[in-house]
């Protein structure tokens, strides 16, 4: 067993809940299985592992999340149009649908449908979450050294 405080090299299982400024919930572990991560291993973004770093086993904290310190601001350059010819005429077009997309790179890149007519399909880049201000609840339920 470790301290008990969470900190670079352990293993947390935590609760949480990421909710919008409205208070709809986006995601939560509270009414399902706790997640269970090692600190730094990118399961976690960066800006949520600081906001519980120094948290103790049983600590239950709500954070106000910043976009900017969250999944960051909206970025029009990442609204991109592509030709509709580019669909095939299988894919049932609707905004908010969500279609995998390869970078230069291979990577998958997932973008959202915001409109679309006969010519163009307006796909956004951005993530989801991107330009929303957040309410990160985080509680945690074991602190593990990492094995």
């Amino acid at each position: 067993m470790t301290d008990n405080v969470v900190k670079a090299g352990v293993k947390v299982t935590l609760n949480f809940s990421l909710k919008l400024e409205n208070g709809d919930i986006v995601d939560t572990t509270f009414d399902k299985k706790p997640a269970v991560f090692e600190m730094g291993d990118g399961n976690l973004p960066e800006a949520f592992e600081k906001l519980i770093l120094g948290m103790s086993s049983g600590q239950r904290s709500e954070f106000n999340v910043r976009p900017e310190d969250g999944f960051g601001q909206h970025n029009p350059n990442n609204v991109q149009q592509i030709p509709r010819t580019q669909f095939g005429d299988d894919v049932l077009l609707e905004p908010g649908l969500l279609i995998s997309f390869a970078d230069a790179g291979q990577n998958e890149l997932p973008g959202m449908v915001v409109e679309y007519d006969d010519q163009n399909v307006t796909i956004d880049f951005n993530h989801p979450l991107a330009g929303r201000a957040l309410l990160f609840e985080a509680e945690i339920v074991q602190i593990d050294p990492v094995d």
